[in-house]
This record gives structure tokens, sequence and C-alpha cells, in this order.
């Protein structure tokens, strides 16, 4: 199996907001170890997770710099963008741009989907850019 060639595909998908092909790369049994606030950490909790953005950021984007494969795992530096025209976690659209870094690792079955994700995400330098918070330094 390529998981770098199928992680890249997930990127795609999200990044043309495809929700079915998103779930297709994901196994049913699909578990989320990176807390999403209010959602049940599976296959369906994290497609909702991606509705939401999709709503928020109608030019939402997780674009790869680095993608590390090692065995059933593979690991991607990611640069993730958009633009506030929807409400975001009760805030009302802000028209601001984002882009913050994430580091997503993926766990693959024999079957070639996504068993496992655990991820850590700048949270805080996205809630900086959207005026959420107060700006750094």
């Amino acid at each position: 199996m390529n998981h770098s060639a199928t992680i890249r595909r997930l990127y795609e998908a999200i990044n043309v907001h495809d929700l079915d092909a998103i779930g297709a790369l994901m196994a049913d049994d699909f578990v989320d170890h990176e807390e999403l606030p209010g959602l049940p950490s599976t296959r369906e909790g994290t497609l909702t997770f991606f509705r939401g953005m999709f709503a928020a950021f109608p030019d939402f984007r997780m674009e790869p710099e680095q993608v590390l494969v090692d065995s059933d795992t593979a690991v991607a530096r990611v640069t993730a963008t958009g633009t506030h025209r929807g409400e975001f976690m009760g805030m009302p659209a802000s028209g601001r741009t984002f882009s913050a870094q994430a580091i997503d690792i993926i766990r693959f079955g024999d079957d070639g989907l996504a068993r496992e994700h655990w991820g850590v995400y700048d949270q805080m330098a996205m809630m900086q850019q959207l005026g959420a918070l107060p700006p750094a330094g």
C-alpha cells in the first residue's frame, strides 16, 4: 500500500470539500484520538467536524507540506487556511482569514483505509487570526 499517496488523496478530498471521498478513505471503525469538542471520536464525528469547517470556511484547505511514512503510519505536516464566512464555535462570520500549522498522524489498515488519527493543530494561532483571542506578543 502507498500510504503517502492515500494521505495526499485525503487532503485532495478535503480541499474540494468532498465528504463522500473523505469518508471512503476511512474505515467504519475509524477512531480519532484528537479531541473534537462535542463530537464522537468516530468516522461520523470526523465527517461532522469537516461539515462544520466547510460551512464556516467555504475556502478551507489543508495543504500537506511534508509527508513521512513508516510501515502502516503516515505523518503529515500541514498548513490549514480559510476565510471565516460562517458561524464557527459560536462566533459570527468575521471575514478574516487564517493560516495555521497542523501535524496529522494516520494509521492505516491492511485494506489501505485510515483506522486511527492523532493530530496536533495550532488552534491558538487560528483563533488569534480570527480575532477571538488577543494577538501574540
